[in-house]
């Protein structure tokens, strides 16, 4: 898959430590994006689910993985079986998307996307939109942002928000 970059032990996306894989190609292009130069798609640098997953298993520490970008639902075939392999260990995997959790759900940007979406714990969705920065929202970088507790979602058949 093609990576933006990874950060080992972050704490910033999302709760404990975690491992942060950002993806490297975006089609929404947000203005003010946190990671632009994570946006053309020819960009970053290749890397396999193993070589991914030897960095994840090298630290004891984590809570989970997390899956941001970039934008993680263009690239999900690999990113599923990353997400299988970290929820079999017993840590939780949380993605960002620009795309909503509804769009998800009706196959946007595909089916497979979809279907990584039913491999994560927790997604935080919706466009990042600068007037609506707030420097005091947690895990998120504008107010129209949600964070979806994923399976309590599927099982409801609407969103959950998570009370963290």
């Amino acid at each position: 898959m093609r990576i933006f970059g990874t950060a080992d032990d972050s704490i910033v996306d999302g709760p404990g430590i975690r491992f942060s894989l950002f993806t490297q190609g975006c089609k929404h292009a947000c203005p003010s994006c946190h990671n632009p130069e994570s946006q053309p798609f020819e960009g970053g640098d290749l890397m396999t689910v193993d070589e991914l997953w030897e960095h994840i298993e090298a630290n004891p520490l984590l809570s989970g993985v997390t899956l941001t970008g970039g934008e993680p639902f263009e690239q999900p075939e690999p990113l599923t079986e990353l997400a299988r392999r970290t929820r079999a260990k017993g840590l939780t995997v949380w993605a960002y998307s620009g795309y909503t959790f509804e769009q998800l759900l009706a196959d946007t940007p595909s089916t497979a996307a979809h279907e990584l979406l039913t491999h994560c714990d927790v997604l935080v969705d919706g466009l990042f939109v600068e007037p609506l920065k707030r420097f005091g929202l947690k895990w998120r970088g504008s107010s129209n942002q949600r964070i979806i507790d994923i399976p309590a979602s599927l099982e409801a058949q609407e969103v959950v928000l998570c009370s963290l």
